[in-house]
């Protein structure tokens, strides 16, 4: 089109416009038609009369304004992308994270075990990054654990929020702001820090990124409502008292640093031990080989990382035959009179039960518990009956599942039909697998005078626990066993932990290991129930090596007496100082513990 009918066209079409104006003049409202004079007259004014060049003139007026504004959106919006970002997600996720808080926890003496620290983690909103491909390189160069296609597509979303790593290094915050990247941001949050590393992994357990209780007391904390306080606490501007643990973290240190010892001596697998007062049902230790750090606790889902003392089950061998005679002395069919049989071996059907040190003669009760005679136990099961053993052992809480503070349990393993061939092999210890804790337990109350009393791990008092106690032998009864505990380490198998002064009692226990359906002749578990100091039963002691191995000092053997009695001794000589036990070297013997009884003891050869 020629310059000339450009002009003509234009000004037709201001023709046009004026007669529109003009119709709409008479047959609109005189508003809209002040409106729209206005309008002319601007358009008018800013591209002149429509002859010549003005026309021209406006049009390249026009296009430079409206290039202009878009211009000034385009910055407009920049700016408000780096300093004032989405602050609907932003804010949502910064209040869910700063009132994520949870509450300290402190072993019974106040030594922190775990606590909250502040770190920064970076974030982005995906909708405000300008040049994707930009950020991610930059980024990516930056932090190198960063995947370039991951980051790449949390970029690429139209999301207002979005983490991209979490707890990251102040010099790591300092080379990201640097970067100017617009839509990144940091953010503070709470992270978990446990001081004493592997020491209590398995009581604790462990946070995870969220600051959310996985395992352990930190899950019991979100479980209970505590981390939920502790968050009420925090947001209100105080600080919630920590959580006081019964665990004694002096005491730890010394159970962890001979079991490790010992572990390693015998070339165990694993090995576990746990201190209990026998008064309050306080632990005031536990131990869990191999453990793991929680503050890297990628390592706890390893497979031998478990608590073995809550959550694995094992056949604890000839330690039940602690609860066997109780049980037996208890109902009073047995005394420690009581004679048992045992010059031949146990025939039942195809069967045959031994003794490992037979004696091949007529054994009292207490020769019985200081032979570990398989033999006099089994009659003593026979002796009771089949329902009467069930009871027993239920009463005492070995045929279910305990469960503590901690969430981690197992239930025990049970013969599917239970009938005298059982009850035979469990009187000994074989047959049954049961969670080291639930012997912990019932053994306590062997000694307590007769009071069963479940395990706690947070603080708690004399008192209050025996108003939860419930009595599950007699006060005689718990009498007797505590002389037959005494007098094992006197005479039997025990010896070894028999530290002057601290006035052990305790019985061992060696369970082959049940491999691919069948007991194996190569792989023990070896356990030892200790009690100090016997005239006045305060603490209780379980230890238990997982397959450890006979070293030329044991001659061959690698029966509990052996590895783990050894071991636990020099846990009580370590720790009872600890404990506040003071040493008596003028104990008297086993048999005067039985003086306010009047009970009459059977001969001991």
């Amino acid at each position: 089109m020629t310059r000339d009918g450009m002009l003509g066209a234009a000004a037709s079409g201001g023709r046009a416009l004026g007669r529109f104006g003009a119709a709409s003049g008479r047959g609109a409202a005189s508003a809209v038609g002040a409106l729209w004079r206005g309008l002319k007259k601007a358009i008018v004014a800013l591209v002149g009369s429509g002859e010549g060049l003005n026309l021209t003139s406006g049009r390249l007026r026009i296009a430079m304004l409206a290039f202009g504004c878009l211009y000034l959106v385009i910055v407009g919006k920049l700016v408000h992308f780096a300093i004032a970002p989405d602050q609907g997600a932003v804010a949502r996720v910064s209040a869910a994270v700063s009132a994520n808080a949870r509450p300290d926890i402190v072993d019974r003496n106040g030594q922190v075990l775990a606590t909250d620290i502040k770190v920064s983690s970076l974030y982005a909103e995906p909708k405000n990054i300008v040049d994707v491909d930009e950020a991610v390189e930059l980024l990516s160069q930056t932090l190198k654990d960063l995947d370039p296609k991951d980051l790449r597509t949390k970029l690429s979303t139209r999301k207002g929020f979005v983490w991209l790593k979490r707890e990251i290094s102040p010099s790591e915050q300092v080379a990201v702001f640097r970067l100017g990247i617009p839509g990144l941001g940091f953010m503070p949050e709470n992270k978990r820090i446990y001081p004493n590393g592997d020491v209590v992994s398995h009581i604790l357990g462990f946070a995870d990124v969220d600051n959310k209780g996985i395992a352990g007391i930190e899950k019991y904390l979100d479980d209970s409502g505590k981390t939920a306080e502790a968050s009420a606490a925090v947001a209100a501007g105080g600080r919630m008292e920590p959580v006081r643990l019964a665990l004694d973290l002096k005491v730890q240190h010394a159970v962890r640093d001979e079991l490790k010892a010992g572990m390693e001596k015998f070339k165990a697998i694993a090995a576990s031990a746990a201190i209990a007062d026998v008064e309050t049902g306080e632990i005031i230790s536990l131990v869990s080989l191999p453990d793991y750090d929680p503050n890297v606790p990628t390592d706890a889902l390893k497979a031998d990382r478990i608590n073995r003392v809550n959550v694995g089950v094992f056949e604890m061998g000839s330690t039940m035959k602690a609860l066997t005679i109780a049980m037996g002395l208890d109902s009073g069919k047995f005394s420690l009179q009581s004679r048992m049989d045992a010059r031949f071996p146990l025939a039942y059907g195809k069967f045959r039960i031994n003794d490992f040190h037979a004696q091949r003669r007529v054994l009292t009760v207490p020769e019985v518990f200081v032979y570990s005679s398989n033999i006099g136990t089994a009659r003593i099961g026979l002796g009771m009956g089949v329902e009467a053993h069930k009871a027993f052992l239920a009463k005492m809480g070995q045929l279910n599942r305990l469960q503590t503070e901690l969430p981690e349990s197992s239930r025990p393993i049970l013969p599917p039909r239970w009938g005298e061939l059982n009850t035979i092999t469990i009187s000994f210890g074989h047959g049954i697998a049961i969670a080291p804790i639930q012997s912990v337990m019932a053994v306590s109350a062997l000694v307590n005078g007769g009071l069963l009393i479940k395990p706690t791990f947070l603080q708690r008092t004399v008192e209050e626990a025996r108003s939860k106690a419930i009595r599950v032998i007699k006060p005689n009864t718990s009498v007797a066993m505590r002389y037959l505990m005494r007098l094992n380490a006197e005479r039997g198998s025990a010896k070894k932990a028999d530290i002057p002064g601290y006035r052990v009692g305790g019985k061992t226990g060696t369970a082959e290991k049940v491999i691919g359906g069948r007991y194996s002749k190569t792989k023990n578990l070896t356990a030892f129930t200790a009690v100090f100091p016997m005239d006045a039963p305060k603490y209780m002691l379980l230890a238990v090596l997982d397959e450890p191995k006979a070293l030329p000092e044991t001659h061959g053997f690698a029966t509990s007496g052996w590895n783990v009695v050894p071991v636990g001794g020099k846990m009580v000589e370590r720790i009872a100082p600890l404990l506040g036990v003071e040493p008596k070297y003028d104990a008297p013997p086993a048999n005067e513990l039985l003086a306010s009884t009047g009970m009459v003891v059977g001969g001991v050869q």
